[in-house]
């Protein structure tokens, strides 16, 4: 298995590098996703995001929770 892999995020399309190797230096090991947000990204996206991305979607999705709340 390769310890690190050029990627494009699925979001933005900028470049960085997923850590497959170790995952714990990776950079989206970055970010703490609960459960739902996983599930909410994963919905949209297959491939891996950069972890501005993944700060956005999480935001994101808080946004649409409180709003369906308010409904």
């Amino acid at each position: 298995m390769p310890q690190h892999e050029k990627k494009q995020c699925s979001k933005c399309n900028n470049n960085f590098e997923c850590k497959v190797g170790n995952v714990l230096e990776c950079q989206c090991s970055q970010i703490q996703l609960s459960y739902e947000e996983r599930v909410y990204i994963e919905n949209l996206y297959t491939d891996c995001l950069c972890i501005d991305c993944l700060h956005v979607l999480r935001y994101q999705y808080q946004i649409l929770k409180k709003k369906v709340r308010l409904e």
